[in-house]
């Protein structure tokens, strides 16, 4: 077979008179080639196409301090933000607590399960109902004064008229040796409010009212003590709690440091003994009804209406209206009766009671005169007690007997009770 032959490179052009190129001149011209492409090449990519190894392992640590710096500040931000969740969680939780609790309180009476019951022994029921939107709108110039005497937006109100202004005068003064600021009287004439100005007592002139003015001007002790149940119910609607105080009291302690607060009462007893003023099992004999002639029932003695503390909560508005409600359709009733049936009778047919919490104040503490003449002035160790008020409710000689206990427990005189019988002659 013939074999074949390429065709020679001519010198020159196109035409056809050109001369092929010698084997020298190709490769010179090669070689110019490449090293043009070369220069080319390093003008335009001066570090090469590729990252060196060397530069890599050179830059790498200066990137790694930076990233690590940057890590650092970005841990420092989300623990703060964490930080910040944490104390929006709890703001919440607490936002969700307090209204759970108004739900199942607008949920009562409406057969409305709101909650799983928790572990045996762990469920507990509401005990401190929510207090009253305070409503200033309903006496201006009483909320001025209270914005003024009122602590933590609490409260001692005493009612008074002519009638008790040297119990009055011996009620402040001792009122005042304590040191206790935030305490009110109500007067209930002219001669009083210019009394209680004259010593530098707060006081407060309602605005006139027949049907209080009436009262409070001829009323008996009785009628005068039933006007509280009207009168307070404006300080609870101005969103205060009010220690509710007769004059026959004396004040040893500051007693706001004594309260609980959990309740929409704290009531001191006319009970004598833990039994009477905190209840027991009273067994009734009926001897005709053979094996069952024992029954057996819950008695406590009565709350004392001359001195306990009432917090703004709607049934403890309930409370007062009720009871201010019937003395005024029942003149010949006698305010503490009608105040504790109030509280304490239960709902039955024809008949809903009042769903007030109440609690039962330490009778040591708040003590009443028949707990005092009876039983702790005999007793060495409870003599040692500081009470923190004395309450002079089951003695007509109110004057004397209130004189000899602040000899007692004010001037340390040890027998200034002595000579007083354990109950009225």
């Amino acid at each position: 077979m013939a074999s074949r032959r390429e065709a020679p490179l001519m010198r020159g052009g196109s035409g056809s008179g050109g001369q092929p190129l010698s084997r020298g001149s190709r490769v010179a011209a090669a070689v110019v080639v490449g090293v043009a492409l070369g220069c080319l090449c390093a003008f335009f990519y001066p570090e090469g196409f590729f990252p060196r190894a060397s530069d890599s392992a050179i830059n790498w640590p200066r990137w790694a301090d930076s990233g690590a710096c940057d890590t650092s500040r970005e841990v420092a931000n989300l623990k703060s933000q964490l930080l910040s969740l944490e104390r929006k969680n709890a703001e919440f939780r607490k936002q969700i607590n307090e209204l759970s609790m108004k739900v199942q309180l607008a949920g009562q009476g409406k057969n409305e399960v709101l909650h799983k019951a928790g572990l045996f022994g762990t469920v507990k029921a509401l005990r401190t109902n929510p207090t009253v939107t305070p409503d200033l709108s309903i006496n201006p110039r009483l909320a001025k004064i209270l914005e003024q005497v009122a602590v933590k937006k609490e409260l001692i109100v005493a009612l008074a008229n002519s009638n008790v202004k040297e119990m009055l005068e011996m009620w402040f003064t001792n009122i005042k040796r304590v040191g206790i600021s935030n305490y009110l009287v109500v007067a209930l004439d002219d001669s009083i409010e210019n009394f209680c100005k004259s010593n530098d007592v707060p006081v407060y002139r309602r605005d006139p009212d027949d049907g209080i003015d009436n009262i409070a001007k001829t009323g008996g002790n009785h009628a005068v003590s039933g006007l509280k149940f009207r009168v307070l119910r404006e300080f609870l609607q101005l969103g205060y709690s009010v220690l509710l105080s007769d004059i026959d009291i004396i004040f040893f302690q500051n007693p706001f440091n004594y309260l609980y607060r959990d309740s929409d009462i704290e009531s001191m007893s006319d009970g004598h003994n833990n039994m009477t003023a905190y209840g027991f099992n009273d067994v009734f004999d009926e001897p005709s009804m053979g094996w069952a002639r024992y029954a057996h029932t819950m008695r406590i003695w009565v709350y004392n209406s001359g001195f306990f503390f009432i917090r703004p909560t709607i049934p403890s508005i309930e409370l007062l209206d009720r009871v201010a409600g019937r003395l005024s359709r029942e003149p010949k009733s006698w305010d503490q009766a009608v105040f504790n049936e109030e509280l304490f009778f239960p709902s039955h047919p024809g008949y809903e009671g009042v769903h007030a919490s109440k609690r039962t104040m330490d009778i040591y503490l708040f003590m009443n005169s028949k707990v005092l003449f009876k039983t702790v002035r005999k007793d060495a160790h409870l003599r040692q007690l500081k009470p923190v008020i004395v309450h002079l409710n089951y003695h007509p000689d109110k004057s004397d007997r209130l004189k000899a206990v602040i000899e007692f427990y004010v001037n340390g005189k040890q027998n200034a009770l002595e000579h007083f019988p354990d109950g009225s002659e």
